[in-house]
C-alpha cells in the first residue's frame, strides 16, 4: 500500500509553555529549567519554553526572564510574545525566536487579549516587522483554527486569509491549532491540504489538542497532507485557560511512539522523554495518563 508520508518529522515541544500555563499553582522555577534541559536531552531541537505575559492572566509565566536566560544551547527555544510589552521584554533578553498569535475566530480573540483579530493583526503586523528586521525567527499561532467554544465551526476561508496575512508580513512558521480538540481527520486533511497548497514554501506546524481523543487521527491526516512539524507536550500537559473544556495536548511520547512504529524518523528518544515527564510530574495538579507513559512506568 502506497501512503503520503513524510521520511522525517519535526517535533516541536510545546510542555514548558502551552502545557504548562493552565496550572493553577506555581511550579518551581528549578523544576521547569530541568524539565526543559531534559527535553533538550531527549533530541528535542524546537521549544516553546515560556512566555512574556501578564503575572495577573497567567501566574505561572512570572519567571520567564529567568526560564530565558538558562535556556538549553542547540535549541531553537521560542518563547511567546502576545502584545508590544511582551516584545519588549524578549528584547530585553538575549532570545531570538518568539511567537505571537490570534485566533480566528472574534469572540475567543476577544476573550483571550480583549481585541478582535483584525486590531490584533494591525497591531501585530508592524511589530513582525520589526522583529524580523532584528533578525528574529518569528512563528504565529493561529489558534481556533477549526472550531471556536463561542461560534462552533470556524470558515476555511477565514483560517486561510489570516495564514495568507501572517505569510505576507513575513514570519517564519505558521503553528495552525485546534484549540479545543473538535477536529476530525476529514477536517484536518482539508485544511492542511489548502494550506500546503496555498503556501508551499512556509513552514507549517499542526497543533493538536486531544480533548475528544482525535489527535492522532488527525496528525495522521495532516500527515497526508504533507505537513512534517507537529507541536506535542511531554505527558499531554496543557488545557486554555480561555477555551472551557479544553484538554491538554496532544502527548509527545504517543506520537513519536506512532510515527517511529511507521517508519518516519524523528530523532527523539523516547526514553529521555520519559525522564523529562518523570521531572515534572510530581509538580502538577493531575497524573500523566498518556498511553505510552504509562506502559513504561507500570511495564
Amino acid at each position: 500500500m502506497q501512503m503520503n508520508l513524510p521520511e522525517r518529522v519535526t517535533m516541536i515541544e510545546v510542555g514548558p509553555r502551552d502545557g504548562l500555563q493552565n496550572e493553577h499553582h506555581f511550579i518551581d522555577t528549578e523544576i521547569k529549567k530541568a524539565f526543559i534541559q531534559k527535553l533538550a536531552d531527549a533530541g528535542m531541537k524546537e521549544m516553546e519554553i515560556t512566555s512574556f505575559v501578564s503575572p495577573k492572566w497567567v501566574p505561572q509565566m512570572q519567571d520567564a526572564a529567568e526560564i530565558v536566560q538558562s535556556r538549553p544551547s542547540g535549541v531553537r527555544n521560542i518563547v511567546l510574545v502576545p502584545n508590544r510589552k511582551g516584545i519588549e521584554q524578549a528584547l530585553e533578553t538575549s532570545c531570538k525566536s518568539v511567537a505571537v498569535f490570534v485566533g480566528v475566530s472574534n469572540s475567543f480573540n476577544k476573550k483571550n487579549i480583549n481585541r478582535s483579530t483584525l486590531e490584533s493583526m494591525a497591531e501585530l503586523q508592524p511589530m513582525i516587522a520589526e522583529l524580523k528586521g532584528k533578525n528574529f525567527f518569528v512563528r504565529a499561532c493561529i489558534s481556533t483554527s477549526f472550531y471556536c467554544p463561542y461560534e462552533g465551526k470556524v470558515s476555511e476561508a477565514d483560517v486561510l486569509g489570516l495564514c495568507q496575512e501572517f505569510a505576507d508580513v513575513g514570519v517564519d512558521e505558521l503553528s495552525v491549532a485546534d484549540t479545543i480538540g473538535m477536529a476530525t481527520p476529514f477536517e484536518s486533511f482539508s485544511l492542511f491540504s489548502k494550506l500546503k497548497e496555498r503556501l508551499p514554501d512556509m513552514m507549517i506546524a499542526a497543533h493538536f489538542h486531544d480533548t475528544r481523543r482525535l489527535a492522532m487521527a488527525n496528525i495522521y491526516a495532516a500527515l497526508q497532507a504533507g505537513i512534517d512539524r507537529f507541536d506535542a507536550s511531554a505527558g499531554g500537559l496543557g488545557g486554555c485557560p480561555f477555551a472551557p473544556g479544553a484538554t491538554g495536548n496532544v502527548a509527545t511520547e504517543d506520537v513519536v511512539y506512532m510515527l517511529e512504529r511507521m517508519g518516519i524518523e524523528t530523532c527523539i528518544d523516547l526514553e529521555k522523554i520519559v525522564e523529562a515527564i518523570d521531572v515534572i510530574a510530581p509538580a502538577l495538579s493531575r497524573k500523566i495518563e498518556t498511553g505510552y507513559y504509562q506502559l513504561a512506568k507500570n511495564g
